[in-house]
């Protein structure tokens, strides 16, 4: 099944495959232990200490580029309905010779050539930040801030993308692809518990509280086929995500593909569990088609993480550029 589907009503999906979980029917959102107007979740354990700290370490030597180009035809959401990326030209040297927008005159027009462009694009598009409100439970999300008191046509007043802060942190790559011994995981592949706590044994690494934890799956190298790259991805496991959260403390999961979940579901009363566990219940945010490939070429596991979203508010996701800086020697 294409999962792309999964974006649509609940009640077409095949939920039949996978070890389901609990019941979540009755689960509701999370309350945050920073207090009841907070929007930030585990954003709150950066600290200036923790971003001096990590800093102090990092090597600029090489620095990686976590980020996707944008273009059209690119992966998207569109058989769910979303809008695609496009970008057209509002402005071109010859254009502005014949329409003279400026009002300059033929001889500057042709002296001076003007380019200009626009854009359009879900706001879940290429690498981007998930914000708390993205998915939520019974009517409110993340610490229970609820829709019919906080979403009015301009968006969410609580927990928009705008109230992400710029984030520094350590950064932790978990090849779970190499660490299987493939380029890159199969078809809906769920990846599990002891596929993380395998990978990380090999590259012998280790996951500190605070860190931004991102699995490479391998997907990021069918990018430019957007068809292959959307199809029936592999994606994260709920075992897996309780494991990353709960014991090893982090406070950022990404992933290189798009749905950053596996699907079918875990679970027949939530067809989207592991985005409204991280998001709505445990204030984790969710970073998806990160550009892993280089830093897993060059066996960079543990890295200053950098990265900033644009403030977009009252959005439930922004488009971010993200880059890792490499530990200095020995550390």
């Amino acid at each position: 099944m294409q999962v792309l589907k999964l974006k649509r009503l609940a009640a077409v999906l095949a939920i039949g495959a996978g070890i389901a979980t609990p019941s979540l029917a009755q689960s509701d959102v999370g309350t945050s232990p920073w207090g009841p107007d907070d929007e930030l979740g585990r954003l709150n354990m950066m600290t200036s200490r923790s971003r001096q700290e990590i800093m102090s370490m990092a090597s600029a030597d090489k620095v990686y580029d976590l980020s996707v180009e944008y273009f059209v035809g690119m992966p998207s959401w569109q058989a769910a309905g979303d809008p695609h990326y496009q970008i057209w030209m509002t402005h071109t040297p010859h254009g502005t010779v014949i329409d003279d927008p400026m009002n300059v005159g033929d001889e500057m027009n042709a002296h001076v050539g003007y380019t200009g462009s626009a854009i359009s694009m879900y706001t879940h598009s290429g690498t981007h930040i998930d914000a708390f409100n993205h998915f939520g439970l019974n009517g409110k999300i993340y610490n229970g801030f609820s829709a019919d008191e906080y979403l009015g046509d301009r968006g969410w007043q609580k927990t928009g993308a705008e109230t992400i802060p710029p984030i520094v942190a350590r950064g932790v790559l978990i090849d779970v692809a190499t660490a299987k011994g493939v380029p890159m995981l199969g078809d809906a592949y769920r990846v599990t518990r002891a596929d993380i706590e395998m990978a990380l044994r090999i590259q012998n690494t280790d996951i500190q509280e605070g860190d931004v934890v991102l699995i490479r799956t391998g997907r990021m190298q069918v990018y430019e086929d957007a068809g292959q790259y959307m199809a029936n991805p592999p994606g994260l496991g709920l075992d897996a995500a309780k494991y990353l959260v709960e014991e090893a403390g982090a406070m950022i999961l990404g992933a290189d593909n798009l749905s950053f979940e596996a699907f079918p579901s875990e679970s027949e009363d939530n067809y989207i569990p592991l985005h409204t566990y991280l998001l709505a219940q445990m204030g984790v945010p969710i970073m998806e088609l990160v550009y892993l490939e280089d830093l897993a070429k060059d066996k960079v596991y543990e890295f200053a993480f950098v990265g900033g979203s644009l403030k977009l508010r009252g959005a439930d996701a922004s488009p971010m550029r993200p880059i890792a800086f490499p530990l200095k020697s020995g550390r």
